[in-house]
């Protein structure tokens, strides 16, 4: 064990927004960047085809990495109030204050800004995470927050979810947050399935492997809607109430799994009603070969032994 626990005592700790976590940003940065790849290439594809190109990659591009980005976000349950409330315990003192509260399916995350920052000759700014995934104990980040003496109003929505609370939402936060992300996961790997699916000559496969990926996207999302209806306790902040409502994760997963349905639908109705169309879409090989065919002159090749052969009749007679 180290001096102040490996912590250098006069630098303040890195905190990270609610909405935008390291992992979340490290998500949206690799997509970016494969999408910015393609784009490099896409003018060396020639004639329309480079648009069905453009709509086909980006297009499945922001399914995975929505899918993928909504597991790190805290936006699937959000809440925010500004109140006028107690910022210490022991203490009357009174702070004008943001308060936010931020469900993910990993944890909660508690924001508390001044209003203005600078109160109390202290500069009111708090975000803390407390998470209840795999291998964490949130009771645990719950005792440390109060071992470091955090404000009244981040304790107070902390303690709420925490598993001894009398509100008991705790177990039914945390089964929401882990049968969504298992369903992501799982429309993850069938999204992946599908763009091999629907690179090779088998668009049925690959429209099948699209309805099931965004089938269990609504499963994520109808499993933390079901789990997570469950009312919160009355969190009064002050003299203000603190309500929640489902963010911008679970409407985007919602969106997307509906989309990766009419998606996957189309193909399917392409491969049966109009498979040349769908064929068109999917590579563009149809305006590849037409573009080459107006601008280039056919290749002839002559066999000298079929000009021998060719003038002359060839006459089978049978007698029997």
């Amino acid at each position: 064990m180290t001096l102040w626990n490996g912590v250098l005592p006069f630098y303040p700790q890195p905190r990270h927004a609610a909405g935008a976590s390291v992992p979340l940003l490290i998500v949206i940065l690799v997509f970016l960047a494969l999408a910015a790849s393609f784009l490099l290439i896409l003018p060396g594809i020639r004639g329309h085809s480079r648009w069905f190109w453009l709509v086909r990659v980006l297009l499945s591009l922001f399914i995975g990495a929505e899918i993928v980005a909504v597991h790190f976000s805290a936006e699937w349950s959000v809440g925010r109030v500004s109140t006028n409330t107690s910022y210490k315990a022991f203490s009357a003192a009174r702070v004008r204050a943001h308060v936010g509260l931020h469900v993910g399916l990993e944890g909660v995350n508690v924001t508390l800004t001044g209003n203005p920052v600078q109160q109390l000759n202290e500069t009111i700014n708090y975000n803390e995470q407390f998470i209840w995934r795999m291998g964490e104990n949130y009771a645990g980040a719950y005792t440390e927050a109060l071992q470091k003496g955090l404000p009244d109003p981040v304790l107070y929505l902390a303690e709420k979810f925490t598993p001894s609370s009398p509100c008991g939402v705790y177990r039914q936060y945390r089964l929401a947050g882990h049968y969504a992300s298992a369903t992501l996961w799982v429309a993850f790997c069938f999204w992946l399935l599908s763009n091999v699916l629907l690179s090779m000559p088998v668009p049925h496969y690959g429209g099948l492997a699209l309805l099931i990926t965004g089938a269990f996207a609504l499963f994520s999302v109808f499993a933390f809607a079901s789990i997570s209806s469950v009312s919160l306790c009355q969190l009064r902040l002050g003299s203000s109430e603190l309500t929640t409502h489902y963010g911008a994760a679970f409407w985007i997963t919602l969106a997307t799994g509906i989309l990766c349905l009419l998606l996957g639908a189309a193909v399917l109705s392409l491969h049966y009603a109009r498979p040349s169309a769908l064929r068109t879409f999917l590579d563009g090989s149809v305006k590849g070969l037409e573009s080459q065919a107006k601008g280039s002159s056919p290749l002839i090749l002559n066999n000298p032994l079929h000009k021998q052969f060719w003038a002359s009749d060839l006459t089978i007679n049978t007698k029997l």
